[in-house]
């Protein structure tokens, strides 16, 4: 019986070691780090570098940015994240195109209002020219 049941264990370590991140999944989590950090420091370039220029970013509010909104109101402080907590994320590759869910915590403190932030986000990233890209973002309130 204790035979049976270590065969069991080992079949789900195995076929949970067999799903690991692929290469693009793993290049898509560390380009949604570039993009958290590059917010929260209201990093310009590396925000211009981490965007694709067909960009279009949609708020929980309904207003909607292309990459050079977005990027101008993080770069200028207008939009200025404090902190940026990801949590629940799922990362899927279809060719050149990464889908991500993930679920963000924070905090900002646009004109001196601080106001704690609780979204679900989709991101699409495209892979171009070697680099991915973020070229859509869709955030909804929790």
């Amino acid at each position: 019986m204790k035979k049976i049941i270590l065969l069991i264990v080992a079949c789900f370590s195995f076929s949970a070691a067999i799903r690991a991140q692929t290469k693009d999944e793993k290049e898509v989590s560390v380009a949604i780090e570039t993009l958290r950090k590059a917010m929260v420091d209201g990093d310009k370039a590396a925000l211009e570098k981490i965007t694709a220029s067909e960009l279009t970013y949609g708020h929980s509010s309904g207003l909607m940015e292309d990459q050079k909104a977005f990027v101008d109101a993080l770069a200028t402080g207008k939009s200025n994240f404090v902190k940026i907590n990801l949590e629940d994320q799922s990362i899927q590759v279809v060719g050149n195109v990464g889908l991500v869910r993930h679920k963000l915590f924070g905090e900002t403190n646009n004109g001196g209002k601080t106001a704690e932030v609780k979204l679900g986000v989709l991101l699409v990233w495209q892979k171009q020219q070697g680099q991915w890209k973020l070229l859509a973002r869709q955030a909804f309130k929790l």
